[in-house]
């Protein structure tokens, strides 16, 4: 059974639009590979000045995933900075990574532009430490949109050079391609994100989460009742698709004939919605109930990860005569 590698930065509670576009895919991908899911909190101080919630973040990011029904007993999952042998291979892979690539990066150039006060070594060697998280559990799949192949392409080359330069130690990642939706927040502009304040939580009760839906922006032109809607347009309408699929012609259909009011819309997607997320606010109840659970899960997690890791990073120092 093929490995595979995945991290996401430790963001706090998780919303809908990490539900949709990466949960839901992590769980799915158990029944085909053996998994290894990493909260990576060393990238996220990359960004993050103020670290007084990282180990709150971490928890709760772990008891998302874990309520959304990833499994210790068929994935490792484990916080990054747990596995100190990480910080090593990024130290070596740097060694042999020319800077010259790492400055073509994309996404170097948007954060150093988003925050020209901290461009720190990390930010610039963000990719370098990313392909140290996936070589060092030998993975061989990563699970990626189509935006992030050349971030998994320059890891590739990154090994290349490695098991040119000392000899074969890691396998080159390949991408599983994956189709990511794009979900907008409440402002029905950004990406729904903490950073844009525009999220729905998972972790919302019931209430809670029809009092955000309500706040919600829908179709700007509709101004009355009366007026015809344009669905197409609608970020409710979005949400229509992926909660209330059998419904979601019917809903347009209404939508476009003035059958619906935009505060009709939302009251039944967020039915639907609650609905849909009610055995993870169940499953999170009792997880959060357990007492020292998430940190047994973590911990296990680690030392299973870390089995592999230190034999990986022999491997890779005897290849580079450190050894």
């Amino acid at each position: 059974m093929k490995r595979v590698f995945s991290g996401a930065r430790p963001t706090g509670k998780q919303h809908l639009g990490n539900y949709l576009g990466a949960i839901q895919n992590y769980v799915r991908l158990q029944a085909e590979y053996q998994c290894v899911y990493c909260i990576v909190d060393l990238h996220a101080l990359t960004t993050l000045e103020d670290t007084r919630d990282l180990k709150q973040n971490i928890r709760d990011m772990a008891l998302d995933w874990l309520a959304a029904g990833l499994e210790p007993q068929k994935s490792i999952i484990f916080v990054q900075s747990h596995v100190p042998e990480v910080t090593e291979l990024h130290v070596l892979f740097s060694m042999i990574t020319p800077l010259s690539w790492l400055m073509r990066v994309p996404t170097f150039k948007e954060k150093a532009k988003s925050q020209p006060h901290n461009v720190n070594y990390g930010l610039v060697g963000y990719p370098v430490l990313m392909t140290a998280d996936i070589t060092l559990y030998k993975a061989e799949v990563v699970p990626v949109g189509e935006d992030q192949i050349p971030h998994l392409e320059l890891a590739r080359e990154i090994v290349r050079r490695f098991n040119t330069l000392f000899g074969y130690v890691f396998p080159e990642p390949e991408a599983k391609l994956t189709t990511f939706p794009i979900v907008l927040g409440l402002d029905g502009k950004e990406k729904m994100s903490k950073t844009a304040g525009n999220v729905i939580e998972l972790a919302l009760s019931p209430e809670e989460l029809t009092e955000k839906i309500k706040t919600a922006v829908t179709d700007t032109a509709r101004v009355f009742r009366r007026d015809v809607g344009h669905p197409e347009v609608c970020n409710i309408y979005r949400f229509h698709k992926y909660f209330n699929p059998s419904q979601s012609d019917e809903i347009a259909q209404q939508c476009r004939t003035a059958q619906i009011g935009c505060v009709d819309c939302k009251t039944v997607i967020a039915r639907e919605i609650n609905n849909a997320l009610a055995p993870f606010r169940q499953h999170r109840a009792e997880f959060a109930a357990r007492k020292g659970y998430v940190e047994e899960v973590l911990a296990d997690g680690a030392r299973r990860a870390q089995a592999i890791a230190s034999e990986t990073i022999r491997e890779a120092k005897e290849k580079m005569g450190l050894l």
